[in-house]
């Protein structure tokens, strides 16, 4: 038998970041600066076990004794995280108070990972970029590289795969390799300062691009390894991911285009959330085709169609006094598309002919 005191249990969670940074006040002079702040999401304490009123310790028999406890998680909680100059951690403390003798304690962590669902508007929303470059050697002009890039989504979770859309234009003089990463990028903040860190989760490399050329990624995979979670709501960590694409350009400094991610813990659900892939986006139902005859007049020349003014009144933009608020839409982009599409296909044979029975309707009745 053993004679205790009281057995008390405290939950604790807390965001801590540290760093420090040498400064220099002179030509002799240096001294350190020191960074450091502290967030504290869980604070939990519980007596599992108390002394009687009488003051007395309680005396437990030899053997195996368990104290189940349980204490309900805030529903905003950042993920665990380790980092290298801050740490999200969880733990559970006990501490065992024996009558003349010595606290023993016992401390166990635990994981949290912050639920982060990407099937919302925001996170299934397409991204794309474009930017472009212009190569310099020695003051000399060698051309511009361009490059685009889009995905179907912002929003991944590990084990997915980006399907990235490129196109890459090399008008230099020499060969250039496209590239795409994942980057994760540590945020530490402190005192009003930041403190970052940067890592490549994952790459790819394109081949090369000779002079002159042009390179299409039409859904080049890149395969999300398995990372933690972005964190974006507390308040002296973040961890945020891009996809950056790049172009090694000989002579000159890289052609970075970056796009946002993050990494979510709910998948895409299959069937209750809408899928905006860009691959989806420009697929094209070509049934109709087997309805069009085996032989086609040529359709005429657009200006035959729409003559000259009234082609300008018809695609001149309305003024803003006539539509109001419609103009902060894209309304311009829905005028853009389908500006100068020809004419749809047509024939002399008209596929519904009038019935022989039909009667002919007298236009004075």
């Amino acid at each position: 038998a053993a004679r205790l005191g009281a057995l008390r249990l405290r939950a604790m969670g807390a965001a801590r970041v540290h760093w420090t940074e040498s400064r220099s006040a002179g030509s002799s002079t240096a001294y350190t600066q020191s960074y450091s702040d502290q967030v504290e999401f869980l604070s939990h304490r519980d007596t599992l076990m108390a002394p009687p009123d009488n003051g007395e310790a309680t005396v437990l028999q030899a053997g195996r004794h368990e104290f189940p406890f349980t204490f309900q998680l805030p529903e905003t909680l950042a993920t665990s995280f380790e980092g290298k100059h801050g740490s999200v951690r969880y733990w559970v403390k006990a501490k065992l108070h024996r009558p003349w003798s010595t606290v023993k304690k016992a401390k166990k962590e635990f994981t949290v990972i912050e639920p982060i669902d990407i099937n919302t508007p925001a996170l299934l929303a397409p991204q794309a970029g474009a930017k472009e470059k212009l190569a310099r050697a020695w003051y000399c002009n060698r051309g511009q590289v361009s490059v685009t890039a889009k995905i179907d989504r912002k929003g991944y979770t590990p084990g997915e795969v980006i399907p990235i859309f490129a196109e890459i234009d090399n008008c230099t003089s020499r060969a250039v390799v496209p590239k795409a990463a994942i980057i994760q990028t540590q945020t530490f903040i402190a005192r009003g300062t930041k403190k970052q860190k940067k890592a490549v989760v994952t790459s790819i490399t394109g081949d090369p691009i000779p002079a002159g050329k042009r390179e299409v990624w039409h859904g080049r995979a890149l395969k999300i390894p398995p990372v933690g979670p972005s964190i974006l709501q507390c308040r002296i960590i973040q961890v945020e991911y891009s996809l950056k694409v790049c172009v090694d350009i000989p002579g000159t400094s890289k052609l970075l285009l970056e796009l946002p991610l993050v990494i979510g813990t709910i998948p895409l659900h299959p069937f209750g959330s809408r899928t905006s892939s860009v691959s989806s986006q420009y697929s094209v139902n070509l049934d109709w085709l087997s309805t069009i005859p085996e032989q086609l007049e040529a359709p005429p020349e657009y200006s035959a169609v729409v003559s000259s003014p009234e082609a300008e009144q018809s695609l001149a933009p309305p003024c803003r006094s006539e539509l109001g608020d419609i103009l902060e839409g894209p309304f311009f982009a829905y005028i853009q598309e389908f500006r100068f599409r020809p004419p749809p296909l047509y024939s002399e044979v008209d596929p519904n002919p009038a019935s022989d029975n039909m009667r002919p309707r007298c236009m004075t009745c």
